[in-house]
């Protein structure tokens, strides 16, 4: 989609990323193993520490708007945790999420670091996405969050070294 523009940001876009990260825990609650609830509570040093790191924040912008986010966590040696993936419903399907995922992995492999995430076993079109892109899933799985029976699964990025790009 050449209207929309997908792009790293930092703590200046908070703003930005609080709004549509509230809009995707509004429309997908069951995509997520956060809140709307929770994270409505967050400050603006919270929102800012979010859009700032210390991984990647990507947020794609059409007119201006945000429409869909995605972000990168540090979370274990070698390791970047992909969180927060979201497209607006009525964008989907027009490769803006891989978009999202290109400058995530992208990230990744600049610091070295090898690409997961986890998804909701109720969001087979996400799914779809991230094994579309290439990640695998590796058998773990476990509860949405706490108060749900929803489930999740691991997918990680199916590339032998991620070095090798």
């Amino acid at each position: 989609m050449s209207d929309v523009e997908v792009r790293r940001v930092g703590p200046e876009a908070w703003q930005a990323w609080r709004d549509i990260r509230l809009r995707s825990l509004r429309e997908s609650p069951d995509a997520f193993g956060s809140t709307v609830e929770r994270e409505r509570a967050f400050t603006e040093v919270d929102w800012k520490r979010r859009a700032g790191g210390p991984g990647p924040a990507v947020l794609a912008f059409r007119g201006g708007d945000p429409v869909a986010m995605g972000a990168g966590w540090p979370y274990e040696p070698g390791k970047l945790m992909i969180v927060a993936m979201w497209t607006d419903p009525r964008l989907r399907g027009r490769g803006i999420g891989r978009r999202i995922l290109d400058e995530l992995v992208g990230w990744a492999r600049e610091a070295g670091l090898r690409p997961d995430l986890w998804v909701a076993d109720a969001n087979p079109a996400a799914r779809g996405v991230y094994e579309a892109y290439g990640f695998v899933a590796n058998g773990e799985s476990a509860p949405l969050r706490e108060d749900s029976d929803l489930t999740r699964s691991r997918l990680v990025l199916d590339a032998p070294d991620i070095s090798d790009s």
